[in-house]
């Protein structure tokens, strides 16, 4: 394994955790298991490691205990070309709804992801700052973004109408 992967901590979920993960991803798969031996910290025989691909992106899960957690300051995002897209993976990723905001969720294992639109993008990369600023705004009151709501937004449309 060469060049820069994604190294997710988990206390003792990670097998659960990638396995979950590579049901919702194409072109998943798992890589590679390492179990702890002789020499431990863990009991011999448990999972230590789990190289795992997401959509043809490595990642690396371990079983490490209880002595670090998960935390929403490193996420993942996911780039979404439909609303059917972000509403898949926000209806299986997102577990802890006082954690969302304005695309960001938090699974069941502690995972942070953002599920990004690229039409959300673009629209905030629009030359019109007030366009941008409008689209911004409306982004900000959101949970999921809403790709029909950005757009009224851009517009100038009241948000609903």
């Amino acid at each position: 394994m060469t060049g820069i992967t994604p190294f997710l901590w988990f206390d003792d979920q990670a097998e659960r955790a990638v396995d979950y993960y590579i049901s919702l991803f194409p072109n998943s798969s798992i890589v590679k298991t390492l179990k702890y031996g002789d020499a431990g910290p863990g009991p011999k025989g448990k999972v230590m490691t789990i190289e795992f691909e997401l959509d043809g992106r490595k990642f690396v899960a371990l079983n490490g205990g209880p002595h670090f957690q998960l935390t929403p300051a490193f996420s993942l995002v996911i780039h979404c070309e439909t609303q059917e897209e972000v509403d898949h993976y926000w209806e299986k990723l997102s577990n802890e709804p006082a954690a969302e905001q304005c695309g960001w969720v938090k699974d069941q294992f502690g995972v942070s992801w953002q599920i990004v639109p690229n039409k959300l993008l673009e629209l905030l990369a629009d030359k019109d700052a007030e366009k941008a600023k409008r689209v911004t705004e409306a982004m900000l009151q959101m949970k999921k973004i809403d790709i029909d709501e950005l757009l009224r937004a851009h517009a100038g449309a009241l948000a609903g109408t």
